[in-house]
């Protein structure tokens, strides 16, 4: 099974993958959802815990409005519907990591309704993804249970950190969709400033369902909205990279297939991938929305957003990457493919931006997006910590621009300015790399070379292509400066092309 293809052989005929996503994604915000309790990475064990999250009787949660601003600005960004009125309910269930006995979650009335997602494909194509829902609702804490072989540890920093839940109808196809809707969610949240996306602290993590149906049986779904013609789901919990959720689907899409196969049937169950066996284990079977005795939490009022806050809220948004992407492309003139690139850090856009300004943007294009990319790829830097101030970068594209280096020697300057040896200017200047563009000197160097080869100068005439193996001699005679432009010019003149 590749990872972009919609359908999968079986041994009794064609099957088809479906999935909706549900993203946790952890609010960026300095406190905890209904406690003053600080939230951060790092601390020590239990150094982050209120009484309230810590469930002592007669505590009462109190709403932070921040975490509230950030589910509406995250909404507002998914293009989805905002929820004038929305409720806190109790998700009952014992966990020893869960102090109250219950989550505080929303289920009945969400604060953010339906959206829509443009996803890009790697090939360039889009499609949309819908959102069903956004809610916001309270983490449990940790359980630690290898310091000890008799004993497990219980960590409340994490408990009462709010989360949004990102639920996504079931609009995904292949495990490269899937892959690619998470990864635009994260810049989404990322450029909205609401999430870090931060996936190996578990910041954004992902809960894949995954069902197969017989071939054709989607677009019948699809047709009548009838799930009878979509197959039993499995829930993977807790998927918190990009490598894994497709490893997780291929593996859970075959194991299923399998079991019908072999005149099986699907249970509906919660299961975890595991990345060292690389396979999805059985985790508890599924509950439904009853199994929880969901009603609304008595301590929270109803949730009343004012018109004018919300108004506010959507009128502070910044440019977000799809709007971003279009600009890109009629502003300077870039591919999709380049805009795209581009748009994936926020970071790396604006880096782009600030050396374009009166530059080839193309070109300052391929220098932020291959050389610097690859540079901070090696040291293992965000574009967000990028040493190399833009205007270097826009500098040397203008020398390129202005004949003074070709770019073969820019990428030679590129290392010495990388390295910390000034501008490119300077660079160019301290270990002499302009580039030779005085006709005479590369005059001289044409005339040596001729002479050196006549037989080769003489079948030229017959084969023009031939024409290369003189420009490399002239290049070399010149130490790589001589402008190529110049010495195709000189040699086409010389050899009578």
């Amino acid at each position: 099974m590749s990872d972009n293809t919609k359908t999968i052989k079986g041994r009794t005929g064609d099957w088809e993958i479906v999935m909706g996503l549900e993203i946790h994604a952890q609010v960026a915000s300095k406190a905890k959802l209904f406690s003053g309790a600080a939230v951060g990475f790092g601390a020590g064990p239990n150094e982050q815990v209120s009484l309230v999250d810590a469930g002592f009787p007669g505590m009462l949660p109190t709403l932070n409005k921040h975490c509230v601003e950030q589910a509406v600005r995250t909404g507002l960004g998914l293009r989805a519907q905002i929820n004038r009125r929305s409720q806190f309910d109790r998700k009952n269930y014992f966990y020893p990591d869960l102090p109250t006995g219950y989550q505080i979650s929303q289920l009945y009335y969400p604060i953010v309704g339906e959206g829509v997602v443009e996803v890009e494909a790697e090939d360039g194509s889009f499609f949309n993804v819908g959102i069903e829902r956004l809610h916001l609702e309270q983490d449990a804490g940790k359980l630690i249970h290898d310091l000890s072989p008799t004993e497990s540890y219980v960590d409340l920093n994490r408990a009462g950190t709010a989360l949004m839940e990102i639920v996504s109808r079931p609009d995904l196809r292949t495990p490269d969709e899937a892959v690619a809707y998470v990864k635009k969610i994260r810049t989404i949240l990322i450029y909205l400033g609401t999430c870090d996306g931060d996936m190996e602290k578990g910041n954004l993590r992902a809960d894949v369902n995954v069902s197969v149906c017989r071939a054709g049986n989607y677009d019948k779904f699809k047709e009548t909205g009838d799930f009878s013609y979509l197959g039993t789901r499995c829930e993977i919990k807790n998927v918190n990279s990009f490598r894994f959720i497709s490893q997780a689907i291929q593996y859970e899409a075959r194991r299923q297939i399998e079991i019908l196969e072999d005149g099986g049937s699907i249970t509906q169950e919660t299961r975890l991938y595991d990345p060292t066996a690389g396979e999805t284990r059985s985790m508890r079977s599924k509950e439904e929305a009853q199994d929880y005795r969901y009603f609304p939490d008595p301590d929270l009022l109803p949730l009343d957003l004012e018109e004018a806050w919300i108004a506010e809220i959507k009128a502070s948004l910044p440019e977000l990457p799809d709007d971003k992407r279009k600009r890109l492309m009629a502003d300077y003139g870039l591919s999709q493919y380049d805009a795209i690139v581009l748009i994936s850090e926020q970071a790396k856009a604006d880096y782009f931006e600030a050396a374009a300004k009166g530059r080839d943007a193309k070109l300052v294009s391929n220098w932020v997006t291959n050389e610097v990319s690859a540079r901070l790829a090696a040291e293992g830097k965000d574009f967000s910590e990028n040493p190399l101030p833009a205007a270097h970068v826009a500098q040397l594209v203008e020398l390129i621009e202005t004949n003074v280096i070709s770019s073969k020697i820019a990428k030679e300057v590129f290392d010495h300015v990388w390295n910390g040896e000034g501008s490119p200017a300077e660079v160019v200047e301290k270990h002499g790399l302009k580039q030779v563009t005085d006709t005479g000197a590369i005059e001289k160097a044409v005339d040596e070379i001729i002479a050196a080869n006549p037989d080769k100068a003489a079948a030229v005439a017959e084969k023009p292509q031939a024409i290369g193996w003189f420009v490399g001699q002239v290049m070399k005679a010149t130490g790589g400066k001589a402008n190529p432009a110049a010495v195709n010019d000189i040699l086409k003149a010389k050899l009578g092309l």
